[in-house]
């Protein structure tokens, strides 16, 4: 019976070990990412390069303090906490656009580039509009790697 205790014990100090490695660690795996394919509204940083040599309107859906901190290049801020005036300033702008639309979050667990996307689909005629799978965690990563 000791024996099994032990090996119970082992089990789970490894366990707790693994998962607070993975939750502290700067370049943890995303493990939920590994093989989940593409929807059909997704796009990659890669496809977004491949498809449209980066030639789309950014829609950082991240929080104002987020987005200050750091955004994709020429993206424009439009989140839930500010969506009625945000929109109000850059309406001119999502109207006249005619590149494909991308909005990313902070990462692929976070929804708020499916909600701004909904948002966007209700109040502007606009086709084409792509959540970036991974979100702002992928567009980085995608810069070191392929800078």
């Amino acid at each position: 019976m000791r024996v099994f205790i032990e090996a119970f014990i082992i089990l789970a100090l490894t366990l707790v070990a693994a998962w607070g490695t993975h939750q502290w660690h700067p370049r943890a795996p995303a493990w939920y990412l590994a093989q989940e394919p593409l929807l059909e509204d997704e796009v990659s940083p890669t496809a977004v390069k491949e498809r449209w040599n980066n030639e789309v309107l950014w829609i950082d859906a991240r929080l104002r303090t987020d987005y200050e901190a750091g955004h994709v290049p020429n993206a424009i801020l439009l989140n839930e906490q500010e969506a009625d005036t945000l929109l109000f300033e850059l309406f001119d702008q999502l109207q006249d656009n005619t590149k494909p639309i991308v909005i990313y979050c902070g990462s692929d667990a976070c929804q708020a580039s499916r909600k701004m996307k909904q948002y966007l689909q209700e109040r502007l005629p606009v086709s084409e509009i792509y959540v970036l799978k991974g979100g702002w965690n992928a567009w980085q990563e995608s810069q070191t790697m392929n800078p």
